[in-house]
């Protein structure tokens, strides 16, 4: 059960009209795209794929947090490449939520471009990010620790927070963050300081941390628009620059002809590796417990959750010989 927040929690927290969602859906997918051809028999990114039960991922995610933030003020980041897959996906939602990236040059970018639009819209909001490629067993549990999430951040404005998911094995693939002490003041006393975080460790060192406690990064993130703000302009400087430097200067919109010409120029940058990696004083971690949550990066971990849901599948499964994964295989 969950510990309650001690002080003025109606007063803290975030309400409703004031939340921001932004749901990441700009990613190209190709490390699932054997399962999702088969699915779909087409090479569309897994967030446009029916991949657990009969909606897309993408459509899950939005049907999640719709019972957290107003659907007005749920932003989804897109690729204009994309666009065959989610068009009929996103059919009658006014352009205003829709942002569209000429092309995917990675997560700073994406989170970038959605801070600049809504802080043109609301200078002080409070923003979470979502991916569109994650499974939640308990919606309900991942609703009240987004909930939490959110009272934190405005009770400790200064601090970024993400949601960190107990570890159950040496994932190399995922982020990894240490805890630190829990975070002072009438605050969540299972929200800690972060003391180090790392961007897909080596087996040993992921190892490590599993005996030590440590906490898998679930990229979800909540946090003011400033905070983010801040740690972009100091990690990449560079990149804030290019983006303010095709502002319209008689609209609070980017020009779509310098937005092409932007993301033409600029590099592929996480946010992860590049941005809170090096920042972990501005970092907070909330711990959640109870999601039955996963990354659906890889067909192993897809197969691992429907198998747990009872579901079979007429999938096949290859093993790669370069590091043991399971791989799709069509069956003749």
């Amino acid at each position: 059960m969950q510990k309650q927040v001690v002080g003025r929690i109606s007063d803290a927290g975030v309400r409703r009209e004031r939340r921001w969602g932004v749901i990441l859906a700009g990613g190209d997918g190709t490390r699932l795209r054997p399962l999702t051809r088969s699915i779909a028999g087409d090479d569309r990114p897994k967030q446009f794929c029916a991949v657990i039960g009969d909606e897309t991922l993408l459509s899950q995610t939005q049907h999640r947090i719709s019972r957290l933030i107003p659907r007005p003020r749920t932003l989804l980041v897109l690729t204009q490449t994309h666009e065959p897959f989610y068009k009929d996906l996103v059919w009658g939602l006014p352009s205003s939520r829709l942002l569209i990236q000429p092309c995917n040059r990675g997560t700073a970018p994406a989170i970038l471009y959605s801070l600049l639009h809504i802080r043109n819209q609301e200078s002080d909001g409070v923003v979470a990010f979502f991916p569109s490629d994650h499974y939640f067993a308990d919606d309900a549990a991942f609703i009240a620790h987004i909930d939490s999430a959110y009272t934190t951040a405005a009770l400790r404005p200064e601090k970024l927070i993400l949601l960190g998911i107990p570890a159950e094995t040496p994932e190399v693939d995922y982020g990894w963050i240490r805890p630190g002490e829990s975070l002072d003041g009438p605050v969540l006393d299972y929200v800690f300081t972060v003391s180090r975080f790392w961007e897909k460790p080596t087996l040993v060192l992921a190892s490590a941390l599993l005996e030590d406690g440590a906490l898998w990064n679930s990229f979800v993130m909540v946090g003011h628009v400033s905070v983010f703000l801040k740690l972009i302009r100091n990690a990449l400087p560079g990149l804030i620059e290019s983006f303010e430097s095709i502002r319209s200067s008689s609209s609070t919109e980017f020009e779509r002809t310098a937005l092409y010409e932007l993301y033409s120029g600029i590099p592929v940058s996480g946010f992860c590796q590049e941005v809170l990696s090096v920042q972990p004083d501005l970092l907070a971690v909330l711990r959640a417990d109870g999601l039955g949550w996963s990354d659906l990066g890889e067909p192993g971990r897809v197969l691992s959750v429907l198998e747990r849901k009872g579901v079979r599948t007429e999938w096949g499964l290859d093993t790669d010989p370069r590091d043991g994964r399971m791989l799709v295989r069509e069956e003749a």
